[in-house]
């Protein structure tokens, strides 16, 4: 699945960053499922210049009754405020990373793009796959100047549950939990275990190639295409994506981007999807055994 708008750029080899870093805004999105020492990682090491984002703080709002699931997008406030303290402009290029397996990064990439800003990479292997290529790093914080980034929503697609439903019914609502998570054999972290009905489980692992020495880098574009349409997905089809809670689910719409494919993201995810008692739940279903595989976490 590989189409003609696609966005070649959007991963960038650490060995680039070195060249691209007097002109770009570096993030660094510290966090992992679990964690809370994400800005004390930061501190005792990080790329030189790079800015500290708390995804809990900065790229979500507060849970509150958890009908919005449990990483809620960030109201435009909140978000535009965060990016400014990072010093994020306008015209200048972002490049995100993070130390766990690209999804906070991608998370960072998503609200990014979809409030507008228009140059945005991931680096590829995050942290560790800088220090694996040789990267410098520095130690403390960096506070940058204030940025001017506008937050102007709206250009990539959300849908809410209701439209997951549709897209379940009509298109492609793709699930990117782990396979025992969406079969409902296992549900370490929501209430209710299963998937929204109709779902297919494409495991956002399916994004990254095999390990290499501490970290794993995104997929070549060869293989993504034959993961994803191992899945279901075609060209022609509508697509939208969800986790347990709209973070890992950025994976694949980034993926999707990558091979010029716009996909919709289901930010309230099955954390949301499950508030609500009256709304069905399926369990059992298969992965296809080529992604089986690769979904070995929650």
């Amino acid at each position: 699945m590989n189409l003609p708008g696609m966005h070649l750029d959007a991963v960038l080899r650490p060995e680039r960053l070195p060249a691209l870093a007097p002109d770009v805004t570096v993030l660094d999105v510290r966090y992992a499922t679990g964690r809370t020492d994400g800005r004390e990682r930061y501190l005792d090491g990080h790329v030189p210049g790079a800015v500290f984002v708390d995804l809990e703080a900065d790229l979500c709002d507060p849970v509150g009754d958890g009908t919005r699931g449990r990483h809620p997008l960030p109201s435009v406030d909140r978000f535009e405020s965060a990016m400014g303290r990072a010093g994020v402009r306008n015209d200048r290029g972002v490049v995100v990373y993070d130390d766990w397996d690209g999804s906070a990064a991608t998370r960072a990439w998503w609200l990014l793009t979809y409030h507008g800003h228009r140059d945005v990479k991931v680096l590829d292997g995050g942290w560790r796959g800088h220090l694996d290529a040789g990267g410098a790093t520095e130690t403390g914080d960096v506070v940058p100047g204030p940025g001017d980034f506008t937050a102007d929503p709206g250009h990539l697609p959300v849908v809410d549950a209701e439209g997951a439903a549709r897209v379940a019914r009509e298109g492609v609502l793709i699930d990117v939990r782990e396979p025992r998570r969406y079969r409902g054999e296992v549900e370490p972290i929501d209430p209710v275990a299963g998937h929204i009905p109709g779902a297919v489980n494409i495991p956002y692992q399916v994004n990254l190639g095999p390990p290499r020495e501490e970290h794993r880098d995104f997929r070549i574009f060869d293989d993504l295409g034959t993961h994803l349409h191992l899945g279901g997905v075609r060209v022609e089809d509508e697509v939208a994506v969800y986790c347990g809670s709209g973070v890992t689910a950025t994976h694949i719409v980034f993926a999707l981007h990558r091979l010029g494919k716009t996909a919709a993201l289901y930010p309230g995810s099955w954390s949301e999807w499950v508030s609500d008692p009256d709304r069905p739940v399926e369990t059992g279903g298969a992965t296809p055994p080529a992604l089986e595989r690769w979904g070995r976490t929650p």
